[in-house]
């Protein structure tokens, strides 16, 4: 039997309705090539694996597993692992396809003649019919958490653009282990990924007709939470790769004051606002409010790997 030409990885973590939802949605693609779907369970501790045991694929080979919980860099890992296809095709479990998806990543790697190093990234966005706030579409638009409106539909973009939400890549160049699995959460571990594979001669093109819909709304303060785990993994990316500095705020760490609890409190509660009515939202209150937090993080981090490298040295 011929090998697919896409291993769809899901790595998943007690999200089973919308998991279904996603699988359902792969069933009813349109126009799409050979492929297989691999589930890997980062320890849900839930209904997740009795279900999807019993869980039947009319269009697809469908591949269940489970893993002690240690986060979605080690579950996309072993899905590579039992991976068979020409591409691996990420996305979330909260992320659900519209029918030509597959369709679309196809195309962008057969106009690139099936160039090995081209990456197809997608585009995800929130679904139609949900509520979708000011601060929602400025953290998918403007790179808090995806960039779409800083990029044009079929163009190269850089390596930070890697998101695993919905991007599609050749299984060889990802290599044995592509995800480093020492960073605690799930906040730089594809970005750290993608700038080795740049040095590889990684190109990502954008494809905006490959969509996926995003089933995860965020808040001003649930945001400001990932915001400060973020920076706390930005440390350790730092350390990996300290000629990243500047891109991932060290040096502006080092050159200005953060503000005080006082100034902190006021941005959060014009940010609010802004999350409440579309007609006070301005995106450099959410843009300021965020950094604030992610550098807060960054802080943190630094000063916890510091204390971490001094406490082997001095053993």
């Amino acid at each position: 039997m011929a090998a697919p030409y896409f291993s769809v990885v899901i790595p998943t973590y007690k999200r089973l309705p919308m998991l279904l939802r996603v699988l359902d949605a792969l069933e009813g693609q349109q126009a799409a090539p050979e492929l297989e779907v691999i589930v890997i369970d980062d320890g849900s501790g839930d209904d997740t694996a009795d279900v999807m045991q019993t869980r039947r694929a009319k269009h697809y080979a469908l591949t269940f597993q489970s893993q002690p919980n240690s986060g979605p860099g080690r579950a996309r890992n072993r899905g590579v692992e039992l991976a068979t296809g020409r591409y691996i095709l990420f996305i979330g479990d909260d992320t659900v396809p519209e029918p030509g998806f597959l369709a679309q990543h196809a195309r962008s790697h057969g106009d690139a003649g099936d160039d090995p190093h081209l990456a197809c990234l997608g585009y995800t966005g929130w679904p139609a019919g949900e509520r979708v706030t000011a601060f929602m579409d400025y953290i998918n638009d403007f790179g808090l958490q995806f960039g779409y409106k800083l990029i044009r539909d079929g163009e190269i973009v850089p390596f930070n653009f890697f998101y695993t939400s919905n991007i599609s890549i050749d299984r060889q160049l990802l290599g044995l282990e592509p995800f480093d699995t020492t960073f605690p959460a799930a906040a730089w571990e594809d970005i750290e990924l993608a700038f080795r594979l740049d040095a590889l001669g990684l190109k990502i093109r954008y494809n905006a007709q490959a969509v996926t819909r995003h089933y995860h709304p965020m808040t001003v303060d649930s945001f400001a939470r990932r915001q400060y785990t973020v920076g706390r993994s930005g440390a350790i990316f730092y350390r990996k790769h300290p000629e990243l500095a500047g891109f991932l705020g060290v040096h502006e760490l080092e050159t200005r004051t953060l503000a005080n609890d006082r100034h902190l409190a006021h941005l959060r509660r014009r940010a609010r606002l802004g999350e409440r009515f579309r007609l006070l939202a301005t995106n450099r209150v959410f843009e300021t409010l965020m950094r604030e937090h992610y550098l807060r993080g960054l802080r943190d981090g630094l000063a916890a790997v510091a204390s971490t490298e001094s406490g082997k040295t001095s053993g």
